[in-house]
């Protein structure tokens, strides 16, 4: 009687185990817990997206507001057109400004919603007119290469 005691609660504590790993790998992987029904979309067109990923974070102030659900290329424009989904209790003003940022030095990228003055909402599927495009480390490493040849070219 003691062995299937005793092997039913190892049973339990591996099952246990089991669905701990499990939430801390959903945790990790943005894929936790996110209420769209109680959500509006929002969408920005950015020259470069640079790492974004779906199911990224669209932070303001540092707290998560929302998720990237979505990025396209437009086949008219040729940007990147990002949907969000924003939690409704956040509200944003027309002037929002979105920017593509970075966690830490090499960390993971994400929206960054910098509120405006106007005092006129957003609504649900409304375009956010102000956006700056992620900053690609190659871009800068080439464009501090390309003016130093070109100053090293000015001495002659």
């Amino acid at each position: 009687m003691q062995r299937s005691t005793m092997d039913l609660w190892v049973g339990l504590f591996v099952i246990a185990g089991i669905g701990a790993l499990l939430i801390l790998a959903l945790k990790v992987g943005n894929l936790g817990t996110y209420s769209e029904a109680q959500s509006y979309t929002l969408i920005g067109n950015f020259e470069n997206v640079g790492g974004l990923k779906i199911r990224a974070p669209v932070k303001s102030a540092g707290v998560v507001v929302g998720r990237v659900m979505d990025i396209q290329l437009s086949t008219k424009t040729f940007d990147a057109i990002v949907t969000m989904k924003i939690d409704n209790r956040y509200q944003f003003p027309k002037d929002t400004f979105a920017s593509i940022l970075t966690s830490g030095l090499l960390g993971a990228q994400y929206v960054g919603l910098a509120a405006g003055g106007d005092e006129g909402m957003l609504k649900s599927g409304d375009k956010i007119m102000k956006t700056n495009s992620a900053l690609v480390l190659e871009d800068m490493i080439g464009q501090f290469l390309f003016d130093k040849a070109s100053e090293d070219d000015g001495e002659f």
